[in-house]
């Protein structure tokens, strides 16, 4: 029992490390994300694709219930999570609508193909990308180097993987 609760309290305080890192890094350096350009941003240009999660891993670092928490969000979980996708990886096409994110890239580039823009759009290490209402996509690592990305969501349905 002790070393459940020792191994609970390593892993929140890794996330929270994880987590209090990639803040630092991003308002040091003032980084961020790879944008679609203005004149290609457009509402529905892509559509939804049927491709399958290829070489990715999601790893849950921590979790919170917001329901327990003075904020009192029934029903929302705020969770902290690792993706790693292998040279030639595929995030499949997923929705943010009800589900917002923030996805820090720790490692390697990665290419988005989002609903709202009409180019993909490359991400590079240190990029940081906001995932709110309106924001569907699918991911592509076509580098080869493995892609870490570090994301905090908050959720409603706990059997939710929805990368």
């Amino acid at each position: 029992m002790l070393m459940q609760i020792a191994a609970i309290r390593t892993r929140r305080l890794s996330a929270a490390f994880v987590l209090a890192v990639a803040t630092t890094v991003i308002a040091a350096s003032g980084a961020r994300a790879g944008e679609c350009p203005a004149d290609k941003i457009k509402a529905g240009v892509r559509e939804k694709t049927d491709v399958k999660a290829v070489g990715v891993t999601d790893v849950t670092l921590g979790a919170i219930d917001l329901a327990k928490q003075p904020a009192n969000l029934k029903d929302r979980e705020l969770r902290f999570r690792k993706l790693t996708i292998a040279p030639g990886g595929i995030v499949p096409w997923h929705s943010h609508d009800d589900r917002p994110a923030l996805i820090f890239v720790q490692q390697g580039e990665i290419v988005e193909y989002a609903s709202n823009c009409a180019e993909p759009i490359l991400h590079k290490a240190g990029d940081l990308r906001a995932e709110v209402f309106g924001t569907s996509h699918w991911w592509k690592n076509d580098g080869k180097e493995t892609v870490i990305l570090y994301v905090g969501d908050v959720r409603k349905d706990p059997h939710d993987h929805n990368m």
